[in-house]
């Protein structure tokens, strides 16, 4: 008889802004183990604003779910068995499947082993994780970043701006953060050490507070936000300046997003636009977790979760995303982490 487990699944598609009531927890019964997979429990799942994309049954750069299909998710679970040749019970793992109790992998895809235990496993959701890897790689392999250079980064207090504000940080740059509201400019500044930070709710000219935090002007622009940001901030940037497109998180409620206005600049300032999948870097993942937990162990970079308990609460946290009430990466806990246990 398989694992019963709980799980949370699409429950209708949405249109604007998610709500809980667009998933539902339902309790589904796992096939049994077979040759080549395992059984993993998972103790942390993430609640990522990039999941929008697939939920409302239209196409995206991943395939769209349908109703009932459990929602994908990243998360860092324990195997607790295994009739796979490379992976063991007790084994740690962060993989890419979904809100779900537990889960039945084949070790295909994304997936990590977790043997670096000196930082908690949420790390390994946030700085460690796709979000570190995303803000690395879209600094280092698309921007080039170079000292000396000043980069803005908006979305700045979420788990991908942040990062890369303070990889762009330890290159030896001038980092300008925009971000909502004065408790996470505050932190930028503060903790994330941040040169300055613009908070854009209390800006009514948002192009003229670049300018003014940046009159030197701006070689990268790292941006989670959208054409609208992107625009505010084009006018400030220098002649082969690079924009680089992460995220764009205030399209992901609207099939209207707006248009770019100042695309001259494009062609005066020879700018580059380019965005990532940071998928398409995992050869390279190794290396670079090697050294982000290098810098996160010696205090280099500041990171902050948001853990809430079960996965009753994943629904409402996903909706909050969306209301700009996250103070850091939001992720809920299903089960206690081993490692912690033992320690106790």
């Amino acid at each position: 008889m398989g694992q019963t487990t709980r799980q949370i699944v699409l429950k209708r598609f949405i249109d604007g802004a998610p709500s809980p009531n667009d998933f539902e927890i339902v309790e589904r019964t796992l096939p049994d183990l077979q040759e080549g997979e395992f059984l993993v429990r998972n103790i942390l799942v993430s609640v990522d604003p990039g999941t929008r994309a697939r939920l409302s049954g239209k196409p995206s750069y991943i395939p769209p779910l349908r109703l009932g299909d459990l929602v994908g998710a990243f998360s860092i679970g324990e195997i607790v068995e295994s009739r796979h040749p490379k992976f063991a019970a007790g084994d740690l793992v962060a993989l890419a499947e979904g809100w779900s109790e537990h889960l039945i992998s084949k070790g295909r895809g994304f997936i990590r082993r977790i043997t670096d235990r000196r930082l908690p496993l949420s790390a390994w959701l946030g700085v460690l994780g796709v979000s570190g890897m995303t803000a690395w790689f879209g600094l280092h392999r698309v921007a080039g970043i170079r000292e000396g250079q000043t980069v803005v980064v908006t979305s700045a207090a979420g788990a991908v701006g942040s990062a890369a504000g303070q990889i762009a940080r330890l290159n030896g740059c001038r980092v300008i953060g925009v971000a909502g509201g004065p408790d996470k400019c505050g932190w930028l500044t503060g903790a994330a050490r941040f040169d300055a930070a613009i908070d854009y709710k209390a800006e009514t000219d948002l192009e003229a507070a670049v300018r003014s935090a940046a009159p030197d002007g701006v070689d990268i622009l790292f941006d989670n936000v959208g054409n609208h940001m992107i625009d505010r901030v084009i006018p400030s940037m220098n002649p082969n300046g690079v924009i680089v497109v992460s995220g764009q998180v205030a399209a992901y409620n609207t099939d209207d997003a707006p248009g770019l206005m100042n695309t001259r600049a494009f062609i005066t300032h020879r700018l580059k636009m380019q965005g990532l999948v940071v998928f398409d870097d995992l050869p390279q993942w190794s290396e670079a977790e090697r050294r982000m937990a290098d810098h996160v162990a010696a205090g280099e970079i500041a990171w902050r979760d948001e853990i809430t308990d079960g996965l009753e609460s994943v629904p409402e946290a996903f909706a909050g995303l969306f209301r700009g009430e996250n103070r850091g990466r939001r992720l809920a806990r299903l089960a206690p982490d081993p490692f912690e246990a033992e320690m106790a």
